[in-house]
């Protein structure tokens, strides 16, 4: 029998902290998000020969876009590749099925020293930022797990890979899919795949690809797209009403103009003209247009649209490309002036 006012410091209060203790970040699975893993002496050089980034930017500690294309320039997975160290890479694929993915790049091993695996690896995540993991650079926390920064005009994002006790929560898991498609990243059903060319889908927001690196699948499309300013059509994002259905059109006065390539919910990315006359202003701030402060759009099938390609970069961390290259500038400059009658003729100009 306890005495208590014989050990009264049994019953004390406990000393009170001056600052609060922070909440615990509240965590949820994402099932569709899995990874494959490449590893071996020739796991760079190979992902370097295949792939449609640039993996020479990356050192130890980082991540970034990236894809792989088909022959004529059309997208079949997009991924985020994470360089563990230099014989080790993980894809950590949104969407993309790994095993498929897997046995089709292993027809182009060939004598490359290079093993592709499915680990087990659960993917998790919150919306919270974890100070270590920002920008391209991501960490390694005390429990062996890696955390990715995701945020974006949104808010605050983080991804983890690695042993975790998370429950599924379907309100958090399409709160992340609709945060993805406000960040500019669409995922691709299959129905989709190998259909859009890396600037169809906006991917220069990402930069998800390069222009300048050398040879890859589809390589000559995408440089001769983006140096000769043909990519005529982008992503939008549209906000429905009602859910919205991949592969649905876009109208406009009755007319298609574009189709629904990715949804979460009434949320949806859309490839339509890049150049085009909206039909009224959705939302204004500060009514400028020039800063990227106005959304415009149109009502189409019940959606409100909102350009991605309008709005900025979708994170502090991936600034978009110039929308053209000098180049391209001074040749159309010079094509223009060949073209002139004076020039012709021979007469002054």
């Amino acid at each position: 029998m306890i005495d208590v006012f014989t050990i009264p410091q049994v019953y004390a209060r406990k000393p009170m902290h001056d600052k609060p203790q922070a909440a615990p970040v509240r965590e949820f699975r994402l099932p569709s998000a899995r990874v494959l893993a490449l590893a071996g002496r020739d796991a760079l050089a190979f992902a370097q020969a295949q792939f449609m980034n640039d993996l020479t930017l990356l050192t130890d500690g980082q991540w970034q876009w990236n894809g792989w294309l088909t022959a004529k320039g059309r997208v079949i997975a997009l991924f985020a590749l994470l360089r563990l160290d230099v014989q080790t890479l993980w894809l950590l694929l949104p969407d993309a099925d790994p095993a498929a993915l897997a046995d089709a790049l292993r027809r182009y091993v060939f004598r490359s020293k290079v093993v592709l695996s499915i680990p087990d690896i659960p993917a998790a995540g919150c919306f919270d930022a974890l100070a270590p993991a920002v920008g391209n650079r991501f960490a390694r926390l005390d429990d062996a797990r890696i955390a990715l920064d995701m945020g974006g005009a949104s808010g605050a994002r983080t991804l983890l890979l690695g042993p975790c006790d998370a429950a599924e929560d379907a309100d958090a898991l399409a709160r992340w899919d609709a945060a993805d498609l406000a960040y500019g990243l669409p995922h691709l059903p299959p129905s989709q795949a190998e259909q859009w060319t890396p600037q169809q889908l906006s991917l220069e927001r990402l930069r998800a690809f390069s222009v300048r690196k050398g040879c890859y699948p589809g390589q000559e499309i995408v440089a001769r797209t983006h140096f000769l300013g043909q990519a005529k059509r982008g992503l939008a994002l549209l906000d429905g009403s009602a859910p919205l259905a991949v592969g649905s059109e876009v109208r406009q006065n009755g007319q298609p103009i574009g189709v629904i390539v990715s949804s979460a919910g009434s949320t949806a990315l859309a490839i339509l003209p890049r150049e085009r006359t909206p039909a009224r202003c959705i939302r204004r701030k500060e009514n400028r247009c020039g800063n990227g402060h106005c959304q415009m759009g149109w009502r189409a099938d019940g959606a409100d649209e909102r350009l991605v390609t309008d709005r900025g970069g979708p994170s502090r961390a991936w600034p978009r490309f110039p929308p053209r290259h000098g180049i391209t500038l001074r040749m159309e400059r010079y094509r223009s002036r060949r073209a002139t009658p004076a020039n012709v003729r021979g007469d002054a100009a």
